[in-house]
């Protein structure tokens, strides 16, 4: 199970935290979210769903320094993936990335199943939200809906 996901949306639209609560909510998923700054143009936002450290989502608009730079490593490994026909359409996809959001789980989960879960929700709600495509580390990249676009190996 990745420890790490990366959302990369290609729409700049802002997905508020009542947006994502009700989202996670209507899934069963029982957390208590709280999102910096408050309100629709939150940077990170954390998801406490156990005594243990919190799942952490992070946003990032490509032009804060250093996210494009990100990108485009993004781009280039995608670039060496040519055992995978779409991988040329995934690098493209990377490069109109608008906003990034990365995922990252917790190591000292107590219940990894609904962690794994709740990550996973959120990068196929986000992609959804925001035209993307989402990436879990060592699993590969997927389109929102959860099919598989590229086998990491």
């Amino acid at each position: 199970m990745a420890l790490w996901y990366r959302i990369f949306g290609r729409r700049d639209f802002e997905v508020s935290p009542p947006t994502v609560m009700a989202h996670l909510a209507a899934a069963g998923i029982d957390v208590t979210c709280s999102f910096t700054p408050p309100g629709d143009a939150w940077l990170a936002a954390e998801f406490r769903f156990a005594p243990t450290a919190p799942i952490r989502l992070e946003r990032f608009r490509t032009e804060e320094e250093g996210i494009r730079a990100e990108l485009n490593s993004w781009a280039a490994f995608l670039e060496t993936c040519d055992y995978e026909p779409n991988h040329i359409a995934l690098m493209e996809r990377v490069i109109q990335t608008r906003q990034l959001f990365t995922v990252r789980k917790p190591v000292d989960c107590s219940d990894e199943v609904l962690a794994e879960r709740i990550c996973v929700k959120l990068c196929r709600f986000l992609a959804e939200q925001t035209d993307g495509i989402w990436q879990a580390d060592d699993e590969g990249f997927f389109a929102p809906d959860g099919s598989v676009l590229l086998k990491e190996y």
